[in-house]
Protein backbone atom coordinates (compact mmCIF):
# COMPACT_ATOMS: atom_id res chain seq x y z
CA UNK A 1 0.00 0.00 0.00
CA UNK A 2 1.11 3.47 -0.80
CA UNK A 3 2.33 5.70 2.17
CA UNK A 4 -0.47 7.87 1.72
CA UNK A 5 -3.34 5.75 1.76
CA UNK A 6 -2.61 4.44 4.96
CA UNK A 7 -5.09 7.44 6.17
CA UNK A 8 -7.61 7.57 3.18
CA UNK A 9 -11.00 6.97 3.57
CA UNK A 10 -13.11 5.74 0.63
CA UNK A 11 -14.32 9.40 -0.49
CA UNK A 12 -10.23 10.14 -0.68
CA UNK A 13 -9.76 12.45 1.88
CA UNK A 14 -7.15 12.24 5.03
CA UNK A 15 -8.71 10.36 7.75
CA UNK A 16 -9.20 12.46 10.66
CA UNK A 17 -8.06 9.74 13.04
CA UNK A 18 -5.38 12.26 14.30
CA UNK A 19 -5.15 16.01 13.52
CA UNK A 20 -1.55 16.10 13.97
CA UNK A 21 -0.98 14.24 10.60
CA UNK A 22 -0.34 16.51 7.61
CA UNK A 23 0.31 16.59 3.60
CA UNK A 24 3.95 16.41 3.53
CA UNK A 25 6.18 16.42 0.18
CA UNK A 26 4.89 14.95 -3.14
CA UNK A 27 1.73 14.33 -1.01
CA UNK A 28 3.07 11.57 1.49
CA UNK A 29 1.29 11.72 4.84
CA UNK A 30 3.27 12.30 7.28
CA UNK A 31 3.48 12.85 11.35
CA UNK A 32 4.37 15.54 13.66
CA UNK A 33 5.39 14.55 17.05
CA UNK A 34 7.60 14.68 19.67
CA UNK A 35 10.53 13.55 19.77
CA UNK A 36 10.04 11.80 16.20
CA UNK A 37 7.25 9.77 17.71
CA UNK A 38 4.93 8.58 14.78
CA UNK A 39 1.72 7.86 17.58
CA UNK A 40 -1.90 8.69 17.55
CA UNK A 41 -1.89 10.62 20.88
CA UNK A 42 -5.13 9.54 22.64
CA UNK A 43 -4.73 5.98 21.92
CA UNK A 44 -0.96 5.67 22.99
CA UNK A 45 -1.37 8.05 25.75
CA UNK A 46 -4.07 6.51 27.42
CA UNK A 47 -2.95 3.22 26.82
CA UNK A 48 0.62 3.70 27.53
CA UNK A 49 -0.27 5.45 30.79
CA UNK A 50 -3.05 2.59 31.96
CA UNK A 51 -0.24 0.37 31.77
CA UNK A 52 2.70 2.01 33.39
CA UNK A 53 0.32 2.52 36.67
CA UNK A 54 -1.15 -0.61 36.43
CA UNK A 55 2.71 -2.09 36.50
CA UNK A 56 3.40 0.26 39.21
CA UNK A 57 0.25 -0.79 41.42
CA UNK A 58 0.76 -3.99 40.66
CA UNK A 59 4.20 -3.68 42.28
CA UNK A 60 3.44 -1.49 45.31
CA UNK A 61 0.46 -3.46 45.99
CA UNK A 62 2.10 -7.06 45.76
CA UNK A 63 0.96 -8.89 48.52
CA UNK A 64 -3.13 -7.94 47.83
CA UNK A 65 -2.57 -8.99 44.23
CA UNK A 66 -2.21 -12.79 44.62
CA UNK A 67 -6.47 -12.91 46.30
CA UNK A 68 -7.79 -9.84 44.11
CA UNK A 69 -6.54 -11.74 40.87
CA UNK A 70 -7.56 -15.25 42.06
CA UNK A 71 -11.10 -13.61 42.74
CA UNK A 72 -11.50 -11.76 39.49
CA UNK A 73 -10.68 -14.88 37.44
CA UNK A 74 -13.05 -16.99 39.40
CA UNK A 75 -16.17 -14.45 39.19
CA UNK A 76 -15.53 -14.16 35.52
CA UNK A 77 -15.60 -17.57 34.73
CA UNK A 78 -18.42 -18.30 37.04
CA UNK A 79 -20.99 -16.39 35.56
CA UNK A 80 -19.70 -15.45 31.99
CA UNK A 81 -19.01 -19.04 30.84
CA UNK A 82 -21.95 -19.66 29.16
CA UNK A 83 -21.19 -15.65 26.97
CA UNK A 84 -17.86 -17.34 26.17
CA UNK A 85 -18.71 -20.37 24.91
CA UNK A 86 -22.09 -18.96 22.63
CA UNK A 87 -19.85 -16.41 21.17
CA UNK A 88 -16.99 -19.05 19.96
CA UNK A 89 -20.08 -20.78 18.54
CA UNK A 90 -20.81 -17.81 16.54
CA UNK A 91 -17.95 -17.22 15.19
CA UNK A 92 -17.42 -20.62 13.87
CA UNK A 93 -20.32 -20.73 12.38
CA UNK A 94 -19.91 -17.10 11.03
CA UNK A 95 -16.70 -18.52 9.21
CA UNK A 96 -17.96 -22.01 7.78
CA UNK A 97 -20.97 -19.76 5.97
CA UNK A 98 -18.77 -17.22 4.84
CA UNK A 99 -16.23 -19.84 2.97
CA UNK A 100 -19.26 -21.67 1.47
CA UNK A 101 -20.89 -18.38 0.10
CA UNK A 102 -20.54 -16.19 -2.83
CA UNK A 103 -18.96 -13.73 -0.75
CA UNK A 104 -15.64 -16.93 -0.61
CA UNK A 105 -14.62 -14.84 -4.30
CA UNK A 106 -14.01 -11.77 -2.82
CA UNK A 107 -10.20 -11.31 -3.01
CA UNK A 108 -8.44 -9.47 0.05
CA UNK A 109 -6.94 -6.05 -2.07
CA UNK A 110 -8.64 -6.28 -5.24
CA UNK A 111 -9.24 -9.03 -7.87
CA UNK A 112 -5.72 -8.52 -9.06
CA UNK A 113 -3.96 -8.73 -6.06
CA UNK A 114 -1.66 -11.32 -5.65
CA UNK A 115 -0.48 -13.10 -2.40
CA UNK A 116 2.73 -11.50 -0.73
CA UNK A 117 4.06 -15.05 0.87
CA UNK A 118 4.16 -18.43 -0.38
CA UNK A 119 1.89 -20.78 1.32
CA UNK A 120 5.10 -22.15 3.48
CA UNK A 121 5.89 -18.90 4.80
CA UNK A 122 2.58 -18.19 5.06
CA UNK A 123 1.31 -21.26 7.56
CA UNK A 124 4.56 -21.43 9.18
CA UNK A 125 3.95 -17.20 10.37
CA UNK A 126 0.38 -18.31 10.96
CA UNK A 127 1.12 -21.53 13.06
CA UNK A 128 4.01 -19.80 15.19
CA UNK A 129 2.06 -16.73 15.68
CA UNK A 130 -1.14 -17.85 16.26
CA UNK A 131 -0.29 -20.70 19.33
CA UNK A 132 3.40 -20.82 19.83
CA UNK A 133 4.06 -21.45 23.81
CA UNK A 134 0.51 -22.44 24.40
CA UNK A 135 1.26 -25.60 22.44
CA UNK A 136 4.11 -26.20 24.59
CA UNK A 137 2.79 -25.45 27.78
CA UNK A 138 -0.90 -27.81 27.35
CA UNK A 139 0.47 -30.44 24.46
CA UNK A 140 0.84 -32.66 27.28
CA UNK A 141 -0.90 -31.26 30.71
CA UNK A 142 -4.14 -30.70 29.54
CA UNK A 143 -4.47 -34.32 27.85
CA UNK A 144 -3.13 -35.72 30.99
CA UNK A 145 -5.43 -33.74 33.08
CA UNK A 146 -8.84 -34.75 31.37
CA UNK A 147 -7.66 -38.25 31.09
CA UNK A 148 -7.14 -38.21 34.89
CA UNK A 149 -10.08 -36.74 35.49
CA UNK A 150 -12.40 -38.90 33.40
CA UNK A 151 -10.95 -42.15 34.39
CA UNK A 152 -11.34 -41.88 38.38
CA UNK A 153 -13.01 -38.22 38.98
CA UNK A 154 -12.06 -36.25 41.68
CA UNK A 155 -12.10 -37.67 45.28
CA UNK A 156 -13.78 -34.85 47.78
CA UNK A 157 -14.53 -36.35 51.24
CA UNK A 158 -15.32 -39.75 49.92
CA UNK A 159 -17.26 -38.87 46.97
CA UNK A 160 -16.25 -38.65 43.45
CA UNK A 161 -16.60 -34.84 41.63
CA UNK A 162 -17.23 -35.66 37.93
CA UNK A 163 -17.45 -31.43 37.04
CA UNK A 164 -13.61 -31.92 36.63
CA UNK A 165 -13.94 -33.84 33.73
CA UNK A 166 -15.11 -33.22 30.10
CA UNK A 167 -18.40 -33.36 29.35
CA UNK A 168 -19.36 -34.53 33.37
CA UNK A 169 -17.58 -38.05 32.48
CA UNK A 170 -17.80 -41.10 35.25
CA UNK A 171 -15.29 -43.53 35.95
CA UNK A 172 -14.74 -45.85 32.98
CA UNK A 173 -12.60 -47.12 31.05
CA UNK A 174 -9.28 -46.22 29.75
CA UNK A 175 -9.98 -46.62 25.68
CA UNK A 176 -13.24 -44.47 26.12
CA UNK A 177 -11.50 -42.23 28.64
CA UNK A 178 -8.53 -41.33 26.33
CA UNK A 179 -11.07 -40.00 23.56
CA UNK A 180 -13.08 -38.05 25.20
CA UNK A 181 -9.93 -36.03 26.75
CA UNK A 182 -7.86 -35.85 23.57
CA UNK A 183 -11.70 -35.00 22.24
CA UNK A 184 -12.15 -31.94 24.98
CA UNK A 185 -8.25 -30.97 24.57
CA UNK A 186 -8.70 -30.14 20.80
CA UNK A 187 -12.41 -28.90 20.76
CA UNK A 188 -9.67 -26.29 22.51
CA UNK A 189 -7.12 -25.95 20.19
CA UNK A 190 -8.93 -26.23 16.94
CA UNK A 191 -11.91 -24.60 14.98
CA UNK A 192 -12.96 -22.63 17.45
CA UNK A 193 -10.05 -20.26 18.76
CA UNK A 194 -9.02 -20.03 14.84
CA UNK A 195 -12.58 -18.91 14.03
CA UNK A 196 -11.68 -16.01 16.51
CA UNK A 197 -8.28 -15.07 14.85
CA UNK A 198 -10.15 -15.29 11.01
CA UNK A 199 -13.21 -13.18 12.17
CA UNK A 200 -11.08 -10.40 13.10
CA UNK A 201 -8.00 -10.98 10.70
CA UNK A 202 -10.75 -11.01 7.66
CA UNK A 203 -12.31 -7.46 8.89
CA UNK A 204 -8.62 -5.86 9.48
CA UNK A 205 -7.25 -6.84 5.74
CA UNK A 206 -10.48 -6.43 3.80
CA UNK A 207 -11.00 -2.80 5.37
CA UNK A 208 -7.53 -1.86 5.15
CA UNK A 209 -6.42 -3.58 1.67
CA UNK A 210 -9.63 -3.34 -0.21
CA UNK A 211 -11.46 -0.41 1.30
CA UNK A 212 -8.00 1.84 1.87
CA UNK A 213 -8.10 2.81 5.36
CA UNK A 214 -5.86 2.24 7.95
CA UNK A 215 -4.90 -0.90 8.91
CA UNK A 216 -5.89 -0.54 12.71
CA UNK A 217 -9.27 -2.75 14.60
CA UNK A 218 -11.40 0.62 15.00
CA UNK A 219 -11.37 0.52 10.60
CA UNK A 220 -13.72 -2.40 11.09
CA UNK A 221 -15.99 -0.58 12.64
CA UNK A 222 -17.12 2.15 9.61
CA UNK A 223 -19.62 0.58 8.03
CA UNK A 224 -21.65 0.79 11.15
CA UNK A 225 -20.00 3.64 13.37
CA UNK A 226 -19.67 5.94 9.69
CA UNK A 227 -17.07 9.31 10.22
CA UNK A 228 -17.20 8.62 14.06
CA UNK A 229 -14.74 5.69 13.94
CA UNK A 230 -12.27 8.40 13.45
CA UNK A 231 -13.83 9.90 16.83
CA UNK A 232 -13.84 8.51 20.65
CA UNK A 233 -16.04 5.22 19.61
CA UNK A 234 -12.97 4.39 17.88
CA UNK A 235 -10.54 5.42 19.93
CA UNK A 236 -12.34 3.15 22.73
CA UNK A 237 -12.04 0.28 20.47
CA UNK A 238 -8.53 0.77 19.80
CA UNK A 239 -7.87 0.90 23.70
CA UNK A 240 -9.54 -2.44 24.35
CA UNK A 241 -7.58 -3.87 21.69
CA UNK A 242 -4.36 -2.44 22.98
CA UNK A 243 -5.30 -3.52 26.41
CA UNK A 244 -6.38 -7.28 25.14
CA UNK A 245 -3.65 -7.60 23.10
CA UNK A 246 -1.21 -6.55 25.95
CA UNK A 247 -2.92 -8.98 28.56
CA UNK A 248 -3.16 -12.00 26.37
CA UNK A 249 0.02 -11.91 25.43
CA UNK A 250 1.29 -11.42 28.80
CA UNK A 251 -0.14 -14.81 29.92
CA UNK A 252 1.26 -16.45 27.25
CA UNK A 253 4.57 -14.84 28.50
CA UNK A 254 4.18 -15.63 31.79
CA UNK A 255 3.10 -19.11 30.49
CA UNK A 256 6.70 -19.75 28.50
CA UNK A 257 8.46 -18.28 31.61
CA UNK A 258 7.11 -20.82 33.83
CA UNK A 259 8.21 -24.21 31.58
CA UNK A 260 11.32 -22.66 30.75
CA UNK A 261 12.35 -22.71 34.04
CA UNK A 262 10.95 -26.22 34.73
CA UNK A 263 12.85 -26.88 32.06
CA UNK A 264 15.97 -25.72 33.33
CA UNK A 265 15.61 -27.03 36.53
CA UNK A 266 15.01 -30.60 35.22
CA UNK A 267 18.31 -30.69 33.10
CA UNK A 268 20.66 -28.52 35.01
CA UNK A 269 19.17 -28.11 38.45
CA UNK A 270 18.47 -24.43 37.94
CA UNK A 271 16.22 -23.08 40.83
CA UNK A 272 12.37 -22.95 39.54
CA UNK A 273 10.48 -20.11 41.43
CA UNK A 274 9.77 -16.35 40.76
CA UNK A 275 13.59 -15.12 40.21
CA UNK A 276 14.10 -17.68 37.74
CA UNK A 277 11.28 -16.75 36.09
CA UNK A 278 11.29 -13.14 36.23
CA UNK A 279 15.19 -13.33 34.92
CA UNK A 280 13.66 -15.54 31.98
CA UNK A 281 11.59 -12.79 30.89
CA UNK A 282 14.01 -10.42 31.18
CA UNK A 283 16.54 -12.62 29.23
CA UNK A 284 14.21 -13.46 26.55
CA UNK A 285 12.26 -9.89 26.06
CA UNK A 286 15.67 -8.66 25.22
CA UNK A 287 16.03 -11.53 22.64
CA UNK A 288 12.69 -9.87 21.07
CA UNK A 289 13.88 -6.28 20.90
CA UNK A 290 16.49 -7.87 18.38
CA UNK A 291 14.16 -9.27 16.24
CA UNK A 292 11.57 -6.04 16.81
CA UNK A 293 14.02 -4.07 15.75
CA UNK A 294 14.83 -6.50 12.74
CA UNK A 295 10.83 -6.29 11.49
CA UNK A 296 8.87 -8.48 9.97
CA UNK A 297 10.37 -10.19 7.07
CA UNK A 298 14.01 -10.16 8.73
CA UNK A 299 12.85 -11.00 12.21
CA UNK A 300 9.14 -12.65 12.85
CA UNK A 301 9.39 -14.59 9.35
CA UNK A 302 12.81 -16.02 10.38
CA UNK A 303 12.21 -16.79 13.55
CA UNK A 304 8.54 -18.61 12.63
CA UNK A 305 10.50 -20.45 9.79
CA UNK A 306 12.61 -21.47 12.32
CA UNK A 307 10.66 -22.64 14.83
CA UNK A 308 8.39 -24.36 12.53
CA UNK A 309 11.22 -26.69 11.49
CA UNK A 310 12.66 -27.57 15.18
CA UNK A 311 9.30 -28.56 16.03
CA UNK A 312 8.48 -30.43 13.41
CA UNK A 313 11.77 -31.80 14.14
CA UNK A 314 10.26 -33.12 17.86
CA UNK A 315 7.05 -34.25 17.02
CA UNK A 316 8.76 -36.90 14.35
CA UNK A 317 11.24 -37.90 16.69
CA UNK A 318 8.35 -38.30 19.12
CA UNK A 319 6.40 -40.33 16.63
CA UNK A 320 9.14 -42.17 15.80
CA UNK A 321 9.95 -43.52 19.40
CA UNK A 322 7.41 -43.20 21.11
CA UNK A 323 4.15 -44.86 20.69
CA UNK A 324 3.78 -44.80 16.94
CA UNK A 325 1.19 -46.93 15.92
CA UNK A 326 -1.11 -45.37 19.06
CA UNK A 327 -0.33 -42.35 17.16
CA UNK A 328 -1.35 -43.22 13.79
CA UNK A 329 -4.46 -44.40 14.71
CA UNK A 330 -5.34 -41.78 17.35
CA UNK A 331 -5.31 -39.03 14.91
CA UNK A 332 -7.71 -40.05 12.73
CA UNK A 333 -9.81 -41.78 16.06
CA UNK A 334 -9.58 -38.64 17.71
CA UNK A 335 -10.47 -36.29 15.16
CA UNK A 336 -13.28 -38.22 15.07
CA UNK A 337 -14.43 -37.99 18.46
CA UNK A 338 -13.95 -34.57 18.51
CA UNK A 339 -16.68 -33.97 16.26
CA UNK A 340 -18.80 -36.47 17.67
CA UNK A 341 -18.62 -34.67 21.31
CA UNK A 342 -18.24 -30.99 19.48
CA UNK A 343 -22.28 -30.26 20.13
CA UNK A 344 -22.24 -31.29 23.41
CA UNK A 345 -19.08 -29.54 24.65
CA UNK A 346 -19.81 -26.60 22.54
CA UNK A 347 -23.32 -26.01 24.44
CA UNK A 348 -23.34 -22.99 26.35
CA UNK A 349 -26.09 -24.10 29.12
CA UNK A 350 -26.80 -26.83 31.60
CA UNK A 351 -23.99 -28.23 31.73
CA UNK A 352 -22.58 -31.10 34.53
CA UNK A 353 -19.12 -30.02 34.05
CA UNK A 354 -18.54 -26.78 35.40
CA UNK A 355 -15.43 -27.12 36.13
CA UNK A 356 -14.51 -28.15 33.07
CA UNK A 357 -16.63 -25.63 31.10
CA UNK A 358 -15.36 -22.61 33.66
CA UNK A 359 -12.20 -23.39 34.63
CA UNK A 360 -10.61 -24.75 31.02
CA UNK A 361 -13.37 -23.40 28.31
CA UNK A 362 -14.47 -19.97 29.33
CA UNK A 363 -10.51 -19.55 30.22
CA UNK A 364 -8.95 -20.55 26.73
CA UNK A 365 -12.01 -18.49 24.83
CA UNK A 366 -10.83 -15.53 26.81
CA UNK A 367 -7.41 -16.07 26.16
CA UNK A 368 -8.05 -16.57 22.48
CA UNK A 369 -9.94 -13.47 22.33
CA UNK A 370 -7.77 -11.48 23.68
CA UNK A 371 -4.93 -12.26 21.12
CA UNK A 372 -7.40 -12.25 18.56
CA UNK A 373 -6.17 -8.27 17.77
CA UNK A 374 -2.66 -9.24 18.04
CA UNK A 375 -2.76 -12.17 15.53
CA UNK A 376 -5.59 -10.95 13.75
CA UNK A 377 -3.76 -8.01 12.43
CA UNK A 378 -0.64 -10.31 12.20
CA UNK A 379 -2.43 -12.57 9.80
CA UNK A 380 -3.96 -9.46 7.80
CA UNK A 381 -0.83 -8.13 7.41
CA UNK A 382 0.47 -11.65 5.89
CA UNK A 383 -2.49 -12.62 3.95
CA UNK A 384 -2.98 -9.70 1.09
CA UNK A 385 -3.93 -11.51 -2.37
CA UNK A 386 -6.16 -14.64 -0.84
CA UNK A 387 -9.72 -14.71 -1.78
CA UNK A 388 -11.79 -14.80 1.82
CA UNK A 389 -12.61 -18.76 1.07
CA UNK A 390 -9.13 -19.46 0.51
CA UNK A 391 -7.93 -17.69 3.48
CA UNK A 392 -10.36 -18.93 6.23
CA UNK A 393 -9.91 -22.26 4.94
CA UNK A 394 -6.35 -21.60 5.12
CA UNK A 395 -7.03 -19.96 8.64
CA UNK A 396 -9.29 -22.09 9.75
CA UNK A 397 -9.06 -25.42 8.52
CA UNK A 398 -4.91 -26.35 8.14
CA UNK A 399 -3.91 -24.98 11.38
CA UNK A 400 -6.55 -26.65 13.18
CA UNK A 401 -5.74 -30.37 11.63
CA UNK A 402 -1.77 -29.28 12.78
CA UNK A 403 -3.09 -28.88 16.46
CA UNK A 404 -4.93 -31.85 16.20
CA UNK A 405 -1.69 -33.85 15.02
CA UNK A 406 0.26 -31.75 17.54
CA UNK A 407 -1.77 -32.84 20.21
CA UNK A 408 -2.77 -36.65 19.18
CA UNK A 409 1.50 -37.00 18.95
CA UNK A 410 1.89 -35.55 22.61
CA UNK A 411 -0.96 -36.08 24.27
CA UNK A 412 -1.03 -39.61 23.32
CA UNK A 413 2.26 -40.67 24.19
CA UNK A 414 1.50 -39.19 27.54
CA UNK A 415 -1.69 -41.14 27.74
CA UNK A 416 -0.05 -44.24 26.83
CA UNK A 417 3.19 -44.16 29.17
CA UNK A 418 0.53 -43.63 31.92
CA UNK A 419 -1.72 -46.91 30.69
CA UNK A 420 0.37 -49.42 29.11
CA UNK A 421 3.88 -48.59 31.42
CA UNK A 422 2.37 -47.26 35.05
CA UNK A 423 4.08 -44.12 34.34
CA UNK A 424 3.56 -41.90 37.00
CA UNK A 425 5.93 -39.07 37.07
CA UNK A 426 3.48 -37.02 34.32
CA UNK A 427 0.87 -36.68 36.34
CA UNK A 428 2.55 -36.05 39.79
CA UNK A 429 4.51 -32.92 38.16
CA UNK A 430 3.57 -29.33 37.96
CA UNK A 431 1.77 -28.30 35.00
CA UNK A 432 4.92 -26.67 33.41
CA UNK A 433 7.32 -29.97 33.93
CA UNK A 434 4.96 -32.21 32.40
CA UNK A 435 6.26 -31.76 29.02
CA UNK A 436 9.97 -32.73 30.37
CA UNK A 437 8.15 -35.71 32.24
CA UNK A 438 6.75 -37.23 29.35
CA UNK A 439 10.23 -37.30 26.94
CA UNK A 440 11.74 -38.39 30.13
CA UNK A 441 10.64 -41.33 29.56
CA UNK A 442 11.93 -41.68 26.19
CA UNK A 443 15.40 -42.29 24.33
CA UNK A 444 17.78 -39.37 24.13
CA UNK A 445 15.56 -37.26 27.17
CA UNK A 446 18.66 -35.24 27.22
CA UNK A 447 19.06 -33.80 23.46
CA UNK A 448 14.71 -33.75 23.36
CA UNK A 449 14.05 -31.47 26.80
CA UNK A 450 17.12 -29.01 25.95
CA UNK A 451 15.33 -28.55 22.17
CA UNK A 452 12.09 -27.88 23.85
CA UNK A 453 13.33 -25.00 25.88
CA UNK A 454 14.71 -23.88 23.11
CA UNK A 455 11.20 -24.07 21.44
CA UNK A 456 9.55 -22.12 24.17
CA UNK A 457 12.18 -19.65 24.08
CA UNK A 458 11.77 -19.11 20.37
CA UNK A 459 8.01 -19.06 20.22
CA UNK A 460 8.65 -16.71 23.60
CA UNK A 461 10.37 -14.38 21.47
CA UNK A 462 8.23 -14.53 17.76
CA UNK A 463 5.13 -13.89 20.33
CA UNK A 464 6.78 -10.61 22.08
CA UNK A 465 8.47 -9.31 18.62
CA UNK A 466 4.79 -9.66 16.60
CA UNK A 467 2.94 -8.83 19.15
CA UNK A 468 5.11 -5.52 20.03
CA UNK A 469 4.87 -4.85 16.32
CA UNK A 470 1.00 -5.11 16.27
CA UNK A 471 0.44 -2.98 19.39
CA UNK A 472 2.65 -0.39 18.07
CA UNK A 473 0.07 -0.40 14.51
CA UNK A 474 -3.06 0.34 16.78
CA UNK A 475 -1.53 2.89 19.18
CA UNK A 476 0.16 4.95 16.30
CA UNK A 477 -3.49 5.08 13.79
CA UNK A 478 -2.94 2.07 11.95
CA UNK A 479 0.48 3.29 10.89
CA UNK A 480 2.94 -0.05 9.59
CA UNK A 481 6.29 1.39 9.88
CA UNK A 482 6.41 3.55 12.77
CA UNK A 483 9.98 4.22 14.53
CA UNK A 484 11.47 1.50 15.95
CA UNK A 485 11.43 3.16 19.32
CA UNK A 486 7.61 2.68 19.58
CA UNK A 487 8.12 -0.89 19.05
CA UNK A 488 10.50 -0.93 21.60
CA UNK A 489 8.40 0.97 24.21
CA UNK A 490 5.57 -1.86 23.61
CA UNK A 491 8.19 -4.98 24.29
CA UNK A 492 9.71 -3.87 27.14
CA UNK A 493 6.35 -3.55 28.97
CA UNK A 494 5.02 -6.51 27.51
CA UNK A 495 7.70 -8.37 29.27
CA UNK A 496 7.11 -5.98 32.55
CA UNK A 497 3.45 -7.15 32.66
CA UNK A 498 4.22 -10.59 32.26
CA UNK A 499 6.71 -10.17 35.93
CA UNK A 500 4.35 -8.27 37.79
CA UNK A 501 1.81 -10.78 36.73
CA UNK A 502 4.26 -13.50 37.91
CA UNK A 503 4.61 -11.84 41.05
CA UNK A 504 0.69 -11.42 41.74
CA UNK A 505 0.05 -14.76 41.40
CA UNK A 506 1.65 -16.73 38.98
CA UNK A 507 -1.00 -18.59 36.57
CA UNK A 508 -3.86 -17.41 38.27
CA UNK A 509 -3.04 -13.91 37.95
CA UNK A 510 -1.89 -14.72 34.47
CA UNK A 511 -5.21 -16.19 33.41
CA UNK A 512 -7.48 -13.62 35.56
CA UNK A 513 -6.00 -10.83 32.93
CA UNK A 514 -6.87 -12.91 30.10
CA UNK A 515 -10.74 -13.13 30.86
CA UNK A 516 -10.88 -9.63 32.22
CA UNK A 517 -9.68 -8.24 28.98
CA UNK A 518 -11.29 -10.55 26.99
CA UNK A 519 -14.79 -10.33 28.35
CA UNK A 520 -15.28 -6.57 26.85
CA UNK A 521 -13.69 -7.51 23.21
CA UNK A 522 -15.96 -10.13 23.01
CA UNK A 523 -18.20 -7.71 22.85
CA UNK A 524 -16.36 -5.70 20.52
CA UNK A 525 -15.55 -8.74 18.16
CA UNK A 526 -18.90 -9.47 17.83
CA UNK A 527 -20.28 -6.24 16.72
CA UNK A 528 -17.23 -6.46 14.29
CA UNK A 529 -19.21 -9.69 12.95
CA UNK A 530 -21.83 -7.77 11.45
CA UNK A 531 -19.59 -5.54 10.07
CA UNK A 532 -17.24 -7.32 8.12
CA UNK A 533 -20.48 -9.27 6.25
CA UNK A 534 -21.67 -5.40 5.57
CA UNK A 535 -17.84 -5.01 4.26
CA UNK A 536 -17.92 -8.08 2.12
CA UNK A 537 -20.99 -7.65 0.38
CA UNK A 538 -19.84 -4.16 -1.43
CA UNK A 539 -17.18 -5.76 -2.79
CA UNK A 540 -16.69 -7.08 -6.24
CA UNK A 541 -16.16 -11.29 -6.55
CA UNK A 542 -12.78 -12.43 -8.25
CA UNK A 543 -13.54 -14.83 -11.23
CA UNK A 544 -10.75 -17.01 -9.89
CA UNK A 545 -11.93 -18.29 -6.55
CA UNK A 546 -8.99 -20.63 -5.23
Amino acid sequence: MAADQDLMRPDGEVNPIDTDYVVGQDNIIVKVGPFGLDIHNRVFAISGLSVVAFVLLALAFHEQAEPFFKGLRGWLTANLDWFFISSGNIFVIVCLALAISPLGRVRLGGTEAKPDYTYSGWFAMLFAAGMGIGLMFYGVSEPLSHFASSVGGTSVEGGVRTDWAPLGAAAGDNAGAAKLAMAATIYHWALHPWAIYAILALGLALFSFNKGLPLTVRSVFYPLLGERVWGWPGHVIDILAVFATLFGLATSLGLGASQASAGLNYLFDIPTGETTQILLVVGITSLALVSVVAGLDAGVKRLSEINMVLALLLMLFVIAVGPTLAIATGFVSNLGAYLQNLPALANPVGRDDANFSQGWTAFYWAWWISWSPFVGMFIARVSRGRTVREFIISVLIVPSLACVLWMTVFGQTAISQLVQDGYKAATEAELPLQLFAMLDALPLAQITSFLAIVLVVVFFVTSSDSGSLVIDVISAGGKIDAPVPQRVFWAVFEGLVAIVLILGGGLVALQAMAVSTGFPFTIVLLVATVAVIIGLSSEPRSSVSR
